[in-house]
Parts: structure tokens; sequence; C-alpha cells
């Protein structure tokens, strides 16, 4: 998968996969072949970090 250089298009799409399509951040970055550190990473950035009881980032 290639993902969005900018944060927020960043922020929605993975948010819409995990609302949608995944129970867990890692099964999304395993399933979409992902590095989770990386994502994470560039999120932060932005300002949005993973919620794991929400599956979401905030």
């Amino acid at each position: 998968m290639t993902l969005p250089q900018d944060p927020m298009m960043l922020f929605s799409q993975m948010n819409m996969l995990l609302r949608d399509r995944y129970e867990s951040l890692s099964e999304l970055c395993s399933a979409e072949d992902i590095d989770e550190k990386e994502l994470c990473q560039r999120l932060a950035e932005a300002g949005f970090e993973y919620d794991a009881h929400y599956n979401k980032f905030w």
C-alpha cells in the first residue's frame, strides 16, 4: 500500500481502514505491509497517536 504523504490524508485513511476493515493497528499493518513504527512516528509528528482501546488515531 502506498501511504499518502499529507499527514491529514494519512490520518483519515488509517482511521477509515481501522474502522471498516481491521480490529487493531497491528492487524492493519500486517495485512497492508506497513511498517507500524514508521506509521506511528509519521502520525505522531502531525500530533496524532493511536489508542488501542478505541482502535483509532486521535
